[in-house]
């Protein structure tokens, strides 16, 4: 830091001023949050100088032993929580603490009601961090300096939480960090030392770094003047023990709650764990976490994601995604092996072949843990499924192996109870299969509703058969790698020529003497169709509609179609088949009617209208219309 840098004053990034007026406003009812949120990032930035001395021991400057250190002030009304870890330069104090770095900024701040009690879980969502000390102060200085750097290198960074901070050089002998809080008038409870205690033992027992306090005076004897330490005296408040090393049946729900906080900076408690200890060829403990809701970056798939790794209790990085797969990446915890070197990399994870067995370990444990709250039902799986539900149906094309055990996990709306929830398994298909039933029957739709109405469903209701109703975005992507389950095929209703087992000798007769007797109709459509059809044929699985579409066997779904397009991704040519139902009466007048250009002009509004029906965009919205208006023109003078 040279000499001639002055004091600057800075604006805070525009999401920055939102969330801190959301903090001093809407959580006023957990106020006492903030410390767990202050001390968290002090044991981070030691975990961070832990990692970064193995490479490098001079960063530690002679002192090896890592605390953090609360201090209080009642007469001054401040609360100060200092650390001897990695600390930060200018650049990153003006970085660190003027921005909000984290993806999904849009989306939260999108989120935001003006209910303070509904904002509150947002805030606790998205993690609040460092910005969680303006609940409580009206001021905030934070003085540090990073490992490695020179004394006079240290600096201020000061804000009142409002739109501006500052930054100016002030020397620092010792590296790490110190936040003082100046507390607000009716916060002064937080300069109380038997209240601050209270709290740090409530949410930060399980911190591996000593909390300290000052150890509190003795009082002297009756008679004798009360002794004055040489220095002051500090003692641990927490128990500073790793929480995963301990045994489960030494760590109470509550601590493992708090644990959870600490390692996802979520508001709301998990929605269940599993703590691990494996002995043998490998070594490792594991402590997983299944949130109750999902992070707003959740979908995107570049986001920063995966355990926390420790080699033997040393904190080696944050974010380790080696070892559950993407499509688990809601997934907390800690993962701490015995087996790894400590000066493992990003890269060396790659090429470990023991990495390769935890992540299959690992994968399992989750999927397990999902099993058993799926088991249990009730409120919690289906609390589940509704946060974390398309990132799981993500599963079966990215994980072969545990393919089976995630079809079990994935759930559905039904024509069982034609309701949107998603709350039928495969497993409960498979037990309600009509006899002589050899197929899984779904059909994709853009919504519900569109799939819920769609006249490819008319045959199974008429014949009692249940259907699944897809309607997410990656539910054709799903079933195309899924492909059966339980040995019973999957077969999307709207692709192929219609196939039902249960079809007696007299209805496949009756279809092929239907097919026989509409020769003449379907090659007059097929030859107006000629440009938008592959194929124009007679079919038996409609009952009230006139025509749907189909698509080929091989062809891809509209689904699918719809989101490549959307992507801007190339779509291979095809054209639906154009199914009718003979038996309709507007199909009937069509083969009755004489005049080709009106023949022609039904023929297309048949087609645009099964188009409709599916969820699909016509190709010349104009045309349509126009024809339909010289229909209805026409019927009006007649």
């Amino acid at each position: 830091m040279t000499a001639d840098v002055k004091k600057e004053t800075l604006g805070f990034q525009t999401e920055a001023k939102q969330l801190l007026h959301l903090m001093i406003h809407s959580l006023y009812s957990n106020r006492e949050i903030f410390l767990r949120e202050l001390i968290s990032n002090a044991s981070d930035a030691i975990d961070k100088l832990r990692f970064a001395a193995l490479s490098d021991d001079s960063l530690l400057e002679g002192q090896g032993d890592y605390r953090i250190r609360v201090d209080v002030d009642q007469e001054a009304g401040t609360l100060t929580i200092s650390d001897n870890g990695v600390g930060m330069s200018r650049e990153e104090a003006v970085e660190h603490l003027g921005t909000i770095a984290k993806s999904g900024t849009a989306a939260f701040l999108e989120n935001l009601t003006g209910d303070q009690q509904k904002d509150s879980q947002l805030i606790g969502q998205f993690g609040v961090g460092f910005y969680s000390a303006f609940i409580v102060a009206d001021r905030v200085e934070v003085h540090t300096r990073r490992a490695g750097e020179p004394a006079d290198a240290g600096v201020l960074w000061e804000s009142h939480g409002e739109s501006e901070f500052s930054v100016e050089p002030r020397a620092r002998a010792e590296r790490g960090t110190s936040i003082t809080l100046y507390l607000k008038p009716d916060c002064t409870e937080y300069a109380d030392d038997f209240r601050v205690r209270s709290v740090i033992k409530k949410y930060s027992d399980h911190i591996s770094v000593p909390v300290e306090m000052l150890k509190p005076a003795t009082p002297a004897a009756e008679g004798e003047e009360e002794e004055q330490p040489a220095a002051p005296e500090y003692e641990a408040v927490n128990e500073a023990t790793a929480l995963w090393t301990r045994p489960r049946n030494e760590v109470s729900d509550d601590e493992y709650k708090a644990f959870y906080s600490h390692v996802s900076h979520d508001f709301d408690e998990p929605l269940t764990w599993s703590h691990n200890k494996v002995e043998g060829k490998l070594e490792y403990t594991s402590l997983l976490y299944l949130p109750k809701r999902a992070p707003f970056d959740m979908w995107n798939r570049d986001m920063a994601r995966g355990l926390k790794l420790y080699v033997q209790r040393t904190f080696i990085m944050d974010e380790a995604e080696q070892f559950l797969p993407l499509y688990l990446r809601f997934v907390k915890g800690v993962v701490d092996s015995n087996d790894l070197p400590l000066n493992v990399s990003r890269e060396i994870l790659q090429q470990e072949g023991s990495v390769e067995s935890m992540r299959g370990a690992l994968t399992k444990r989750v999927l397990d843990m999902l099993a058993k709250l799926a088991k249990k039902g009730g409120e919690d799986y289906a609390a589940f499924w509704k946060e974390f539900g398309q990132v799981l149906k993500e599963g079966p094309a990215e994980d072969f192996a545990n393919k089976e055990k995630i079809a079990k996990l994935l759930r559905f709306a039904s024509t069982h109870t034609d309701k949107p929830e998603q709350d039928q398994s495969l497993e409960d298909y498979v037990s309600r299969m009509a006899e002589g039933q050899e197929k899984i029957y779904y059909v994709v739709a853009e919504n519900f509703n569109t799939a819920k109405n769609s006249p490819h469903l008319e045959v199974f209701r008429k014949k009692g058969i249940e259907v699944l109703l897809l309607s997410d975005r990656v539910d054709d992507w799903l079933m195309n790698h899924l492909g059966e389950f339980d040995g019973k095929p999957l077969q999307d209703v709207a692709r192929g020529a219609l196939d039902l087992a249960s079809e007696s000798e007299e209805e496949k007769a009756a279809q092929e003497q239907l097919q026989k007797d509409s020769e003449g109709l379907v090659e007059r459509l097929a030859k107006v169709l000629e440009a938008q059809v592959s194929e124009v044929r007679a079919t038996a699985r409609l009952t009230d509609s006139a025509a749907c579409l189909v698509v080929g066997d091989h062809d891809m779904g509209a689904q699918m179609r719809r989101i490549l397009e959307a992507a801007g991704q190339p779509v291979p040519d095809s054209k639906p088949i154009l199914e009718v139902n003979p038996r309709h009466p507007l199909l009937q007048m069509l083969d009755a009617e004489s005049d080709e250009d009106r023949f022609a002009d039904l023929t297309h509004i048949v087609f645009d209208q099964a188009c409709l029906a599916e969820g699909g965009q016509l190709e010349d919205p104009a045309s349509y219309v126009s024809r339909l208006n010289k229909l209805l023109l026409a019927m009006s003078k007649s």
